[in-house]
This record gives structure tokens, C-alpha cells and sequence, in this order.
């Protein structure tokens, strides 16, 4: 008689020879599986963790490895995209026949098919570099409000520094005016206070929300790293913010950001024209999405359709969408510039495509300028940053290094004197695939000229980094830069 069970003692042979061919059977179905709609590096990092440690590896992917929304929310994004084209007849009428280069003209298109919203002329831009200036604005701009407030932000917080504009919310509420709230939940749970904030919201008459709760009990789960990085405020349809700022004090409630005297710099745009009403089109979607309430009867055109002489482009990304906008977007616009780059990225770590456009740019002649922190608050994602450092000086990309303890959070570019774009995107994966991000494209000398002097400010007080310097730094400290680099993987 043969027994399912060795003489030594071990496992049963069936449990043994049922694992092996689980093992052969995962293997085999990721390498036809996974590489699917993948770049190849991503697909690689999967399929190597999976042959190492396959059943950890798999488990790993079904978390993580969809980086998309649910087709909910996917099919609801499309069905957004579908009446913007074809029901918000006020913006078709104030669509541009901006008069530029072709290629900026080709861009728009770009955005328009990708992203479904119109470039549009007639707009007045204020940029505003100061933490503190650009929540008073928001904060005043709400004490005028009429009719709405929408404000959606990755990260909330009420703290000594924010509670005026929360309190100009509240206070807004209470005498009838719609204030809806959005911010994400992960990114919003981390950071200190999080109780006080649900505490204040719960008590009083602001209509609130979690964007992207991952809240199992509730039936609320999706990929776990996937956030709403926007930050949208619109008043009214009449104005609007947006920009990189979250609404927290600018060392993020952190003892040990304060401590060392770490603040995070910032830039914010204050807009008014037609732009405000595309700006209210994400919002809408948002809010949307989290709370099936439609909001198209805002959607209409400021009563001052022409406040000034801007004409700009709203470009929202993410995974509700299959076709990473900004990234498209970005490579375009560095693919076309004939003269000068300007950069301003908190977190650069470039997919091979973006590395490829910005490196050729410089390689053909164009001035190319790239400014981050020179310390930056996340160790791996700085680390992996530095690790780009050597591609980009070798093919003649200046660096400037913004001065410690500051953290340049800013998120702009500027390409030759026609195009600056601004927004919520970092140059990262997690900002191409994994996070909703906004972006505002805005065309004109007067407003890249304007952009120009917050970059001259940066450069001002950082560090350039030179090639013959970088390639003399400890072996160690290339070896961390080159192990981080493998987390830039991230789809």
C-alpha cells in the first residue's frame, strides 16, 4: 500500500506535488499575463518578483499591478468626457483660434482629444509663489462667495495656519452658500490631525467626501496606492485656484519637518475667464464619481468671459484614464522646443521616455534647466532622483539644487517663450499612471515671462551642480541612488 506520506516525516507527497505544479502554473501564466499593456520594465520587475517568491510575488500583483481605476469609475469618466464634448455648448463658444506656432496649436489638440476639455482665450492668470499670500487669497475669494465653493485638495488639514479658510467655508455654508469638499483619504489620513479635521467637517453644514476611500468594511477598496493628487478650488464659477499647494501648514504638522526648519515652497494661480469653468469640469467629475451627484448646472461661463489676454488648457490625468495625458503632453512640448527648457519638479524620476526628450533637447542645443531639492523629503524617491543626475549633466542639462532645509515643492515648466504649464503633476510614474493630477497649460510671452521670474527666484538662492563635482561622490552614496532607482517601477 503506498501511503500519501514519506518515512522521514515530511509534508504529504500530494500537498508537495500540488504546490510544485501551482508554482509551474503561476510562472507560466505570468509571463504570458503580465507584460500585457505593461512597459517592459515594468513587467519585468513583476515577473522577477513572482519567480523569486511566486506566491508572495502574486499576491503582490493582484494588489497592486492594476494601476487603473474601477470600470465604474472608468466607464464614469468616459461618460463625463462625452458631455463635455458634446453638451457644454457655452465652452464650444469661446473655443480659441489661438493664433502660435503650430505646434503649440497641435498640443492643444493633443489635450483636447486626450482630455476632452477645449483651449480656451480671454483668461486673467496671477501667479502667487508665497505659502501664506495664496491661502489669504483663497481664504478672501470664499468670504465672497454667492453660490458655491468646490475645493478639492490631496491633503487637508486644520491646523493654526489653514483654520482661517476653513472657518471662511464654514461660515459659507452656514449662510446658504454650497460648499462641497474633496480630499483624498489616504493622503489626508497620514498626516497629523486627521480626527480634529473629520470632527470639524461632520459638525457643521459643508457637504464633504473622501476622494478614493479605501474603506473595506464599507465596500470601498481598490488599488491601496492609487490618490487623488489635485488641488482645485472654484468659487462661484467666477474664479479659481489651482496649482501644487495642499491646505496645510507648510511643514505638514510635522515636528521633525519644523524642527529642522524644513518649509515646502510652493506655486499656486489665481485665474478668472473660461479656464475657471473647465477647472470646475474636474471637480465635477470628482465629485461625481465619489457621490453620483451631478453638477453640470454649474458649468457655465463666468459672467466676465474676458477678463484678460491668457489663453490656457486644462489637462486632467490619471488612472481614469488609459493614456497618461500629462506624460504625453510633457514629451510633446520638449519634443518642440527650439530655444529654452525651465523645470521645477519636486519629484523627478523620469520614465525612459521623458529622460529621452528632455536629454535630446539639450543634446540639439536647447536650453535646457532643471531645478529640485537639494534635499528632498522622501528617501527613496530622492535617491532615486539622484540617480537620473548623471544623463541629464552629461547631455547638458543644468541643475540647480534649491537650498536645504526647503522643500521646492513647486510644479511648473516653461518651453521657450510660448508654452508654461502648471499644476499638481510631478515628473514621476506615480504621477503619470497612479495618481489623479491636474494641469494647466497657458499660453503667451506674458505669462512664460511671468513664470520666468518665480524660476529666476529659484535660481537665485540654489546651488548649480556640476558634472565634475557629481561624479566624484562616495561610492555609497551612488550605490543607495542606484537601488532606489529600481522603485521607480511602479505600475
Amino acid at each position: 500500500m503506498l501511503w500519501p506520506f514519506s518515512l522521514a516525516g515530511s509534508e504529504p507527497t500530494w500537498i508537495v506535488v500540488l504546490l510544485a505544479v501551482a508554482d509551474l502554473l503561476i510562472r507560466v501564466l505570468a509571463v504570458g499575463i503580465i507584460p500585457g499593456n505593461r512597459r517592459p520594465t515594468t513587467a519585468m520587475a513583476w515577473l522577477l518578483g513572482i519567480f523569486f517568491v511566486p506566491f508572495v510575488g502574486i499576491i503582490l500583483f493582484l494588489l497592486f499591478g492594476n494601476f487603473q481605476l474601477s470600470k465604474r469609475r472608468r466607464e464614469q469618466q468616459q461618460q463625463v468626457n462625452e458631455r463635455v464634448r458634446a453638451g457644454i455648448s457655452s465652452l464650444a463658444d469661446v473655443e480659441s483660434d489661438y493664433p502660435g506656432p503650430e505646434w503649440v496649436r497641435s498640443a492643444a489638440e493633443l489635450n483636447r482629444r486626450l482630455g476632452s476639455l477645449p483651449m480656451v482665450d480671454g483668461n486673467a492668470v496671477d501667479l502667487i509663489p508665497g505659502y501664506p499670500d495664496s491661502l489669504l487669497a483663497m481664504t478672501e475669494a470664499v468670504r465672497k462667495a454667492k453660490k458655491f465653493v468646490n475645493a478639492e485638495f490631496y491633503i487637508m488639514s486644520t491646523d493654526h495656519i489653514t483654520d482661517d479658510l476653513l472657518t471662511a467655508l464654514e461660515e459659507a455654508a452656514e449662510r446658504g452658500v454650497e460648499v462641497r469638499v474633496l480630499f483624498d483619504h489616504i493622503g489626508t489620513l497620514r498626516v497629523q490631525g486627521y480626527k480634529n479635521l473629520l470632527k470639524r467637517l461632520k459638525a457643521g453644514k459643508i457637504q464633504w467626501k473622501r476622494m478614493l476611500p479605501l474603506l473595506p468594511i464599507h465596500g470601498q477598496w481598490r488599488r491601496p496606492d492609487l490618490r487623488n493628487h489635485r488641488k482645485i478650488m472654484v468659487i462661484d464659477g467666477e474664479i479659481a485656484f489651482t496649482g501644487s499647494q495642499n491646505l496645510i501648514e507648510p511643514s505638514y504638522n510635522n515636528r521633525r519637518h519644523r524642527k529642522a526648519g524644513r518649509e515646502w515652497v510652493e506655486l499656486m494661480a489665481c485665474l478668472r475667464g473660461p479656464i475657471v469653468t473647465t477647472l470646475n469640469v474636474v471637480f465635477a467629475t470628482d465629485w461625481l464619481s465619489e457621490t453620483d451627484e451631478s453638477l453640470e448646472h454649474q458649468l457655465q461661463l463666468p459672467a466676465n468671459a474676458h477678463p484678460g489676454d491668457v489663453t490656457a488648457q486644462v489637462v486632467p490625468s490619471g488612472p481614469g484614464f488609459i493614456t497618461e495625458n500629462n506624460l504625453r503632453l510633457f514629451n510633446t512640448l520638449i519634443y518642440s522646443a527650439q530655444h529654452r527648457i525651465s523645470i521645477c519638479s519636486p519629484y523627478f524620476v523620469p520614465d525612459d521616455s521623458l529622460l529621452y526628450a528632455i536629454t535630446t533637447a539639450a543634446q540639439r542645443g536647447v536650453d535646457v534647466e532643471l531645478f529640485v531639492s537639494e534635499k528632498g523629503d522622501q528617501f527613496l524617491v530622492h535617491h532615486a532622483q539622484r540617480s537620473y543626475y548623471e544623463a541629464l549633466l552629461e547631455a547638458g542639462v543644468r541643475i540647480y539644487l534649491y537650498k536645504a532645509p526647503f522643500v521646492l515643492h513647486a510644479k511648473h515648466f516653461t518651453i521657450d517663450d510660448e508654452v508654461a504649464v502648471l499644476g499638481s503633476s510631478n515628473m514621476d510614474m506615480r504621477s503619470f499612471s497612479l495618481n489623479l493630477e491636474v494641469s494647466v497649460m497657458l499660453l503667451g510671452a506674458g505669462i512664460v515671462t511671468e513664470m520666468r521670474a518665480v524660476e529666476d527666484t529659484y535660481r537665485d538662492i540654489s546651488e548649480e551642480l556640476r558634472l565634475s563635482d557629481w561624479v566624484k561622490r562616495p561610492l555609497a552614496a551612488r550605490y543607495v541612488d542606484n537601488v532606489a532607482r529600481l522603485t521607480a517601477t511602479v505600475q
